[in-house]
């Protein structure tokens, strides 16, 4: 084996390496679908009922303050996905705009295609 081909062979591995940590990063601090609701503060069904927004409180302890999080279900195929994450906030305003159209405190969200996430301001 050439030595070009072995120093390929390195920059390959290490740029694996860097990939799969960089993901792991991502993963571990910035999805917002690794967010599980804690405390409840209630449900909204859609005028056509097709979608379900449930709204949580999520306390972070003693030094981190409160935020709010909203998963939308799709009531006919039962899979959800968090939409909605907003820190420094301990309640929520909700209102379907439309059938797929909602709007949490005073944030617009198409319930297919968008999701809010604080940290991406």
């Amino acid at each position: 084996m050439s030595l070009s081909n072995r120093f390929r062979e390195v920059c390959l591995v290490i740029l694996i390496l860097i990939c799969v940590l960089a993901y792991g990063i991502y993963w571990a601090f910035f999805d917002v679908q690794r967010i599980k609701g804690q405390e409840l503060l209630g449900s909204y069904l859609s005028p056509d009922q097709t979608y379900e927004v449930t709204i949580y409180l999520n306390n972070g302890g003693a030094t981190v303050d409160y935020a709010v999080l909203g998963v939308v279900t799709n009531q006919e195929s039962r899979r959800s996905k968090n939409i909605y994450w907003q820190y420094h906030c301990q309640t929520a305003t909700v209102e379907w705009l439309d059938d797929r159209t909602v709007k949490i405190n005073d944030i617009v969200l198409d319930v297919e295609k968008d999701i809010y996430d604080y940290r991406r301001e």
